[in-house]
């Protein structure tokens, strides 16, 4: 495929599966120059096969964003290759769907470790590069779940949510050093991350002395219900509308992904929490004994 002009240098993390992957692809047909970072290895050498199949400019990296020193030496690697960062895409996460009162603290820290602080952690590495250009865009992947939680989405919405208002002070502060902060929203998306999510969180779900099994059970039978109904939405879908993130200028603060992303995102302007909680009881059949 013929390449087209260099329109930049961008990081993603997270970058060699599900919508990191799709991002990276995209970015890269359309004359980004992508470095992306992950760290399972068989996903890194098939994103690279795909990329040479191209012709693409792609760059696969090995980066845990929960280690101090993977970060440095990664985001090194970057510099060293590239000169410069022009695009940030904090996209690596997981998730657990687990009750509040039964999540370990160990695996609600793993949950803040790569959510949060993973996303803080490179964007401190690659920020003084971006000041000291006068330019830069920061695109951090939330979710629709950072604005609207569900049961059993207290650790994931958690993070997600401090991820959002960490976003939106970060926007203001670098203002004015000419660099743009932008947050996504995807509603749901089939990728492999359900599949980790219910791997992360299969302990909990088959507890059989769990004051919680009913929630459990009724979250599952949401999921199926979803599942059998089938879902339109890709990630390319997600992955276009990152592109435009990054075209628009200025950029939007928040871009939703999915239909039900902007549907779920009025609802919470629109309606009482109240409202929104006689919703939610009904469809995950929360009643009080």
């Amino acid at each position: 495929m013929a390449q087209k002009t260099d329109t930049g240098t961008v990081l993603i993390t997270g970058g060699t599966d599900g919508l990191g992957k799709a991002i990276a692809l995209l970015l890269a047909r359309e004359g980004y120059r992508v470095f992306a970072t992950g760290r399972n290895a068989e996903r890194r050498g098939q994103l690279e096969e795909e990329a040479r199949t191209e012709n693409l400019a792609i760059r696969v990296v090995e980066m845990d964003v929960c280690d101090d020193a993977s970060v440095e030496r990664s985001v090194a690697e970057v510099l060293a290759a590239a000169g410069g960062i022009d695009v940030l895409i904090n996209n690596a996460g997981l998730g657990y769907y687990v009750v509040m009162e039964e999540i370990s603290m160990q695996d609600l820290r793993q949950q803040f470790e790569t959510n949060f602080f993973g996303v803080v952690r490179v964007t401190q590495r690659v920020l003084p590069g971006m000041r000291q250009r006068g330019r830069g865009r920061i695109v951090n992947m939330s979710s629709i779940a950072g604005k609207f939680s569900l049961p059993l989405f207290g650790p994931y919405s958690g993070s997600k949510f401090a991820l959002e208002g960490m976003t939106d002070a970060l926007r203001l502060e670098l203002y004015p050093f000419g660099i743009e902060v932008v947050l996504i929203e995807p509603g749901y998306i089939p990728t492999g991350f359900q599949g980790a999510a219910r791997e992360h969180s299969y302990a909990y779900f088959k507890n059989p002395n769990s004051p919680y099994a009913r929630v459990y059970r009724s979250y599952e039978q949401a999921r199926k219900s979803l599942d059998r109904q089938g879902v339109a939405d890709t990630p390319e879908d997600c992955a276009r509308v990152v592109l435009r993130a990054l075209r628009d200028t200025p950029p939007k603060a928040r871009y939703t992904v999915t239909r039900t992303a902007a549907i779920a995102s009025l609802a919470k302007r629109l309606l009482t929490d109240r409202m929104v909680d006689r919703r939610l009881r009904r469809t995950f059949q929360l009643q009080r004994e």
